[in-house]
């Protein structure tokens, strides 16, 4: 071999290495343009930071003019709170007594009464107020404590609560007649199932249905499906969305595992996050959560971080419609998987959820919550090319998936009850008016807030709302607490959603209505919403950096 052949030889691969290498940079470019500049869209500096923020409290005596509110205003919203924790205490003591106990052994009740407000003002305000988290019997919209306290549910249930209590009590009820003969049997199949897979794939659009224990354990074994058929392991999801509580789709904070390098965070209607897809070779799947409509790129709104007014949402049906439609475009061309996640809002937009609402056919679906008429369950449905796991052709390449309880016999029971009545015509008319008749109620209601000066309005996707505060204050997350005085019943995110069950009659929303606006009404009066000349959300966020910050350097 000559001197000249060697260093040709050395070149060329030399050169290789360095097209390599910018290739690999270019790549990496593309996914940094894709990600959202928030902390949301870059997980490990999200990690880092949370890690280090401090955990300090408002003592008593700046708690209440911690905005620089006048020493008047600072005595109404004493007076007020301590009025409020009152009338909640002696209208609840079972309920509050019975939830104080439990929730020295639920971890999860711990968790949710930490998170309920801004922790800065969690200490002062836990001796004042408590809420109580059992229920003893629903009837209509309402909810009955232990003590007989009656609220208007728009808790919705994590999502299940879409045709209203009632129904799915006799859901249930009548499922568990059709189980019963039979009864906890597992592994072989209820007679009712066939009809409840041919229901589903009839209601998806898709080719074959996989049952599983939750709508977490949907999603995990949708994204393994997609990774066994397409042969690769990147994943794409979407910043701010939720698709459950393992490590692959929730890896930013509250997951101790480091993000995952299989998963892709980018960022929603975008072009950048399009350009990624069209020029990956190595991703099998994208992950759709409809809810994210709207609030794209965002978390889901908790009160616990109403630090100020700033919380935003918006619903542009047709912008996120031709967000899908480039989306499965692109999914078609590179054959990677496209997933609508509807275990949160399947059946809520319309009998054929997402799909049908926006107009957009998926690879596969998930759906879980309210399909099982009430009871837990996880349903994937796909079509042939995607759900199939074996190969004739290797028999030992399998895409194993199993658990105990799939396809519960009681569980099942339910679903079929559920599913025939979703071939009612009583069912089928509501779907024909909901649009109407959702949009028609939340501009009444903002229309209230409008015409009683109150610094509220309602974002809505159908019957899942986010109440947005026009007024940068620091105690906007109080009106959760005056809204379950007046007999709202709110989940532990607080204002932040409402989920409406569509047995909403118009005197249950106007009863909501008037709680709502005197709800409202009570706190400006106590002085909540006072604010201090020129303060904006912007002045806001700096002075709680500079408190972190001091507290963090101390």
């Amino acid at each position: 071999m000559t001197v000249s052949f060697v260093n040709i030889l050395v070149g060329l691969v030399v050169l290789a290495a360095f097209l390599q290498l910018m290739r690999k940079a270019w790549q990496r470019l593309q996914l940094s343009l894709a990600k959202n500049p928030s902390l949301g869209g870059h997980l490990r500096w999200a990690k880092r930071i949370t890690r280090r923020i401090p955990g300090y409290s408002y003592p008593a005596e700046r708690w209440f003019d911690i905005d620089g509110a006048p020493a008047e205003i600072r005595q109404k919203r004493q007076l007020g709170l301590t009025v409020l924790g009152q009338a909640l205490t002696q209208r609840s003591p079972l309920t509050l007594r019975q939830t104080a106990e439990s929730k020295k052994m639920i971890a999860d009740l711990q968790f949710i009464s930490q998170y309920r407000v801004p922790y800065q003002f969690r200490d002062v305000l836990q001796q004042h107020i408590q809420i109580g988290s059992y229920m003893q019997s629903s009837n209509g919209v309402w909810l009955i404590d232990m003590d007989g306290v009656r609220l208007i549910d728009v808790t919705g249930s994590y999502g299940v609560n879409v045709f209203g209590q009632d129904f799915y009590k006799s859901c249930i009820e009548e499922g568990s007649r059709r189980a019963h003969a039979l009864g906890p049997v597992l592994g072989a199949y209820h007679p009712c199932v066939l009809e409840n897979i041919q229901k589903l794939c009839a209601i998806s659009n898709k080719d074959q249905v996989s049952f599983h224990m939750s709508g977490t354990e949907a999603v995990m074994q949708a994204v393994r499906v997609a990774r066994y058929q397409t042969g690769r392991n990147k994943i794409v999801r979407f910043t701010g969305a939720y698709h459950g509580w393992w490590d692959d789709v929730q890896p930013g904070p509250g997951n101790p595992m480091p993000p995952s390098k299989d998963t892709l965070t980018l960022r929603e209607m975008h072009a950048n996050t399009l350009r990624v897809l069209r020029n990956r070779q190595d991703i099998a799947c994208v992950l759709v959560n409809p809810l994210q409509a709207m609030q794209p790129n965002q978390s889901a709104p908790t009160d616990n971080t109403a630090i100020d007014g700033s919380r935003t949402a918006y619903f542009d049906r047709q912008a996120y419609t031709m967000w899908l439609k480039a989306l499965r475009e692109i999914c078609t061309a590179k054959n990677i998987v496209l997933i609508f996640d509807e275990v949160f809002m399947g059946f809520r937009l319309a009998r054929g959820g997402a799909q049908e609402y926006f107009g957009i056919e998926a690879d596969v679906v998930t759906y879980g919550k309210t399909l099982a008429g009430g009871l837990p369950i996880g349903v994937v449905c796909g079509k042939d090319k995607w759900m199939t796991r074996f190969r004739n052709d290797r028999p030992a390449d399998i895409c194993f998936a199993r658990g105990t309880f799939n396809a519960h016999p009681y569980v099942m029971g339910a679903m079929n009850v559920f599913l025939n009545r979703m071939d009612t015509e009583a069912v089928r008319q509501t779907y024909r008016v909901l649009e109407e008749t959702w949009l028609t109620r939340k501009a009444r209601l903002n229309n209230q807030f409008k015409q009683n000066g109150l610094p509220l309005r309602v974002e809505a996707m159908s019957t899942v709302w986010i109440i947005l505060f026009d007024i940068p204050s620091r105690y906007n997350w109080m009106l959760q607490f005056y809204m379950r005085s007046e007999g709202i019943a709110l989940s532990w995110v607080g204002t932040g959603r409402l989920i409406f069950s569509l047995n909403f009659t118009e005197e249950d929303f106007d009863a909501l209505t008037e709680r709502f606006v005197r709800a409202a009404q009570r706190m400006s009066a106590d002085g909540w919403w006072w604010t201090p000349a020129g303060q904006t959300n912007k002045h806001i966020k700096r002075q709680i950096l500079r408190e972190m910050l001091s507290q963090y350097w101390r």
